[in-house]
């Protein structure tokens, strides 16, 4: 595995070439996500070759945006089985790292630790005090690509995916749970306050 050549590859292609209207699945996210995986990676003392197949995981979790914005998982997985050999993945390896990005399609259903740790780093700030600002960015996105219409029916799409996302992690449940549900009662009233 050339996991650096990896790397400089897919960064350079999310930068050049994700549209501007991903204000939330831009490069900065893929970014986060890495650093989020290296995190969880620290505290599950993962080394050498599986931290390098992790954090191909966290890179080319949302390369699929690339191709298409529905079901840009499949799209990611026949771009990681394109380049991937390339850079000396073994066809084990790139089905790990495939298995990591399906995991992450929602609803969430990850199958081993590796795909644990990326979702639950895919979806960190849900349990984090920015949720508000990055959810931000979703919801300038969700509202691009008419998802969402308003800021009510994206508040009511919040409480449904909140109330229906869980975290797989150990660390995750120990760190991100508690905020989380914070965030989500406080949504779950905003969203009550538009009844009355």
């Amino acid at each position: 595995m050339n996991f650096e050549s990896a790397k400089t590859y897919i960064l350079e292609r999310l930068g050049r070439e994700l549209p501007d209207h991903l204000t939330y699945h831009g490069f900065h996210h893929t970014l986060e996500v890495y650093r989020n995986a290296q995190n969880y990676a620290e505290y599950y003392d993962i080394k050498g070759d599986d931290l390098d197949l992790l954090l191909t995981g966290a890179l080319y979790h949302d390369s699929g945006f690339l191709r298409t914005y529905q079901d840009h998982e499949v799209k990611g997985c026949e771009l990681v089985r394109e380049m991937l050999p390339k850079f000396e993945y073994g066809n084990a390896e790139i089905e790990a790292v495939c298995g990591m990005i399906m995991s992450t399609k929602i609803p969430q259903e990850p199958a081993n630790l590796m795909e644990e740790i990326i979702c639950d780093s895919d979806l960190d700030y849900l349990g984090r005090d920015d949720f508000y600002s990055i959810g931000n960015e979703l919801y300038l996105e969700f509202f691009h690509m008419g998802i969402v219409k308003d800021e009510q029916s994206w508040n009511e799409l919040q409480v449904r995916f909140l109330e229906s996302h869980h975290y797989h992690t150990e660390f995750a449940l120990k760190n991100r749970l508690e905020i989380k549900e914070k965030h989500l009662q406080h949504l779950r009233n905003l969203v009550a306050s538009y009844n009355n």
